[in-house]
């Protein structure tokens, strides 16, 4: 499927699922079921199907810089900022958050076959598995807990990454898995991985809130610049700095370009923390990315 497609079936999905939402023709939890599907089936199907043909290079590890890198650099540019706007706590909680953190799994794993190639997917898978779900597991509870009173045991940060199947999946790909399966086992992996995009789409037009306060038109305009348009130029200067190329560039820039994580968004909201602005970056960004990754897909290409 080509860039333009793919953009054109998520814009269509997500237009789909807002109506079924609006019209009630759905359950209420109807997206929290698809994205049920997505976590459990889908993404472990995806990771199986790629992950294995992933080679060890000095690259990989520039690649792993990448994620945590953004993290710090976004971290500090936050907290100052927030100090010198005098943000209030739980404001500051959902940008700590919702910036450095993307939705690489869901739509980047969705997105990545159409934006750089099917090869380019084994390096997301890395970039979210290493990158994404450990930042959200480790700093994402810990942040959580500082500014929402809740602070997470090492024990519990422990169990949520070796229980979490995504994770299980990758192991499982990276040591039991042979390189190439057999078609008989390959084109089942490849129809549910492939059924990533339009689930993820049509889920996400289901939870899609675009309402907003104006006493948080500041915030969300940082956060979102941030998240769209810094970060992946950070990332792009820094798969220079660390010498990556090809599709290993093309993975760290496009997933440090995706929209807000839905999960963690969810998070803060079960938290109490300013559930209203993190909807908004969530949606807002989701909507935001059709024109902004599209861009990103010209600038890489060219």
């Amino acid at each position: 499927m080509s860039a333009t497609a793919a953009f054109g079936l998520v814009l269509a999905m997500l237009a789909v699922g807002k109506l079924l939402a609006l019209r009630r023709i759905v359950p209420a939890n109807a997206a929290d079921t698809l994205n049920l599907v997505v976590l459990y089936v889908c993404l472990p199907a995806a990771i199986l199907l790629y992950a294995p043909r992933l080679e060890f290079t000095p690259g990989l590890l520039g690649l792993l810089a990448v994620p945590w890198t953004l993290l710090l650099l976004s971290t500090l540019a936050t907290l100052v900022l927030a100090r010198a706007l005098k943000m209030p706590r739980a404001v500051t909680a959902v940008l700590l958050l919702l910036i450095p953190l993307g939705n690489t799994s869901f739509l980047g794993f969705a997105l990545m076959p159409a934006l750089a190639g099917e090869g380019a997917l084994r390096y997301a898978v890395v970039y979210d598995q290493f990158g994404s779900f450990i930042m959200l597991s480790t700093f994402g509870l810990v942040t959580l807990g500082l500014y929402g009173g809740q602070r997470p045991g090492v024990g519990a940060i422990v169990r949520r990454i070796v229980t979490f199947v995504p994770f299980i999946a990758l192991v499982v790909a990276l040591t039991l898995m042979p390189r190439a399966y057999p078609a008989y086992v390959a084109q089942p992996l490849r129809l549910l991985a492939d059924s990533l995009l339009p689930l993820v789409a049509l889920a996400s037009g289901m939870q899609l809130r675009l309402r907003l306060p104006r006493h948080h038109h500041l915030p969300l305009a940082y956060g979102l610049a941030a998240k769209l348009v810094l970060l992946p130029l950070l990332a792009l200067g820094l798969a220079s700095l660390y010498g990556l190329h090809g599709e290993v560039r093309d993975a760290a820039v496009y997933e440090s370009a995706m929209p807000p994580m839905i999960t963690a968004g969810a998070l803060l909201s079960l938290a109490g923390l300013e559930a209203e602005l993190a909807a908004a970056m969530v949606g807002f960004g989701l909507v935001a990315s059709m024109a902004t990754l599209p861009l990103w897909h010209w600038l890489l290409a060219g």
